[in-house]
């Protein structure tokens, strides 16, 4: 982040803006929603600023800007249609450790106004650093859109209960989720409804019975984190991740997807590779019950999704063995995100009528799967975790009698931005130069469906797909 967001307490801002023109009108009327000092300097003066000097807190000057008009400032608005003049006023303001906004300008601001949506006394606040103010206002009209205006009601009633809720519940955990209890709940809705009286009355009465020791039980989330791309995140994964007090992630949870967990979550990497478990199986498990055996809300984020060889079962298992409550979200598993992306249908009237979902995971440098049974006409194969043990999984095929010709496909990072795919033939493939680049999170897909890649991609770089289709040995 280039500028910090911040919101300053306006009572005790004195703001200095120059100019009296539509543009410093705007900034004077955003000004005005506050308590803070207003002077206003400029020799001419449009209509809209005329009228907004009537307000007590605006001093209007009509002469041409002076230094000393900075005296006892704490903020700068300059909206002159003078470059020369702006320059001068930036500098001085700055030579001053004063804040200082040139509107429309970025270089010579010190601070820029960000794009509101106004509930008060709810108030989002958004910025694009000033590079991109077409896409800001899109973004503000989406908000606009689904944000209902009396959500300001939530935040008044909010603001009556919270030295009550404060005093009677000393931990912060506790108050949050009493709050998300009260915001979620039936109380909420009547607030948004107007029923004002009912609302307080059943806010009273909850806070009684937490206080008594009523209050939630952990829980743990399994929560299916996709193939990688935040967007494809359910709704249900994005709101439990936003309330999550542990955040438990393995290693195939993407970056971007761990921004969107709240804030102030713990976060535990148990993160698993080839030869190298960072916890046990069963250790992460008694972690989760443990976790929840504290009162928190956990949630256990998986690449993909939690029951696809995501060992999401065993977890719950060791979680009803200890009487703590779960829930599991189903994620976007990776071979259908990654068939998606790459533009490889798992199934096709003209190449495959079923499918079969495996793991190549070596074991003592061996796979133990029912290779004949794999090898049949109009099948798609879809390995997960295979790419150590992809010369023995191209070997057994052809073995068991699959065509030497099948096509085979190999996509890194599915569905995120450095997406890579490598295509060729069981033969081929592992002389292909791009193969031997390729890293984990790799999935392979075998079959006839993998021949439509180079006419059916949409995503990402094509020129991978062109070179991988190269051999070194053509």
């Amino acid at each position: 982040m280039k500028y910090f967001p911040i919101f300053v307490d306006a009572q005790h801002i004195h703001c200095l803006v120059v100019g009296a023109g539509e543009v410093a009108a705007r900034k004077c009327e955003l000004l005005l929603k506050t308590p803070a000092k207003i002077t206003i300097v400029a020799p001419w003066v449009s209509n809209t600023v005329e009228k907004l000097a009537h307000s007590a807190n605006v001093t209007l000057i009509r002469r041409e800007y002076e230094k000393s008009d900075l005296d006892n400032k704490q903020m700068v608005f300059v909206a002159t249609d003078s470059e020369s003049t702006n320059q001068q006023i930036h500098d001085q303001a700055h030579a001053l450790h004063i804040l200082v906004n040139v509107v429309d300008n970025t270089p010579l601001c010190k601070f820029i106004t960000p794009s509101i949506v106004d509930r008060s006394p709810i108030i989002i606040a958004m910025s694009s650093g000033g590079v991109a103010p077409v896409l800001l206002r899109y973004l503000r009209q989406k908000l606009e859109s689904v944000i209902p205006h009396n959500i300001k009601r939530l935040g008044t009633f909010s603001e009556k209960f919270r030295n009550t809720v404060k005093t009677s519940l000393s931990s912060v955990t506790d108050r949050r989720y009493f709050w998300e209890d009260v915001l979620d709940g039936d109380i909420g809705e009547n607030v948004l409804q107007g029923n004002k009286q009912q609302a307080e009355q059943q806010l009273n009465s909850a806070l009684e019975k937490y206080v008594g020791g009523d209050k939630p039980a952990g829980q743990v989330y399994l929560v299916g984190a996709g193939p990688g791309d935040p967007d494809l995140l359910t709704f249900r994964a994005l709101r439990l991740m936003q309330k999550a007090d542990v955040v438990v992630y393995d290693r195939l949870v993407s970056p971007e997807i761990l921004e969107l967990v709240r804030r102030d979550a713990e976060k535990i990497y148990v993160g698993k590779e080839q030869s190298n478990h960072t916890i046990p199986q069963q250790e992460i498990n008694q972690l989760l019950a443990n976790l929840a055996k504290k009162g928190n809300r956990v949630v256990r984020l998986k690449g993909g999704d939690p029951f696809v060889f995501g060992r999401g079962g065993e977890e719950i298992e060791t979680l009803i063995e200890q009487g703590i409550e779960f829930q599991v979200v189903p994620g976007i598993t990776a071979a259908t995100g990654a068939a998606s992306y790459a533009g490889i249908p798992l199934t096709h009237r003209d190449h495959a009528q079923s499918v079969t979902f495996t793991t190549g995971h070596l074991r003592n440098n061996t796979i133990n799967l029912d290779w004949a049974c794999m090898v049949k006409p109009n099948h798609t194969l879809v390995f997960y975790m295979g790419l150590t043990a992809l010369p023995i999984i191209c070997e057994k095929l052809i073995e068991y009698g699959m065509p030497a010709s099948t096509p085979i496909g190999l996509i890194q990072s599915a569905t995120r931005v450095d997406q890579k795919v490598v295509t060729g033939t069981l033969i081929d493939i592992m002389s292909n130069k791009d193969t031997a680049s390729l890293q984990p999170p790799t999935l392979i897909i075998v079959g006839g469906v993998v021949s439509l890649h180079k006419k059916l991609n949409w995503f990402g770089d094509k020129s991978f797909d062109e070179s991988s289709t190269q051999s070194t040995h053509a």
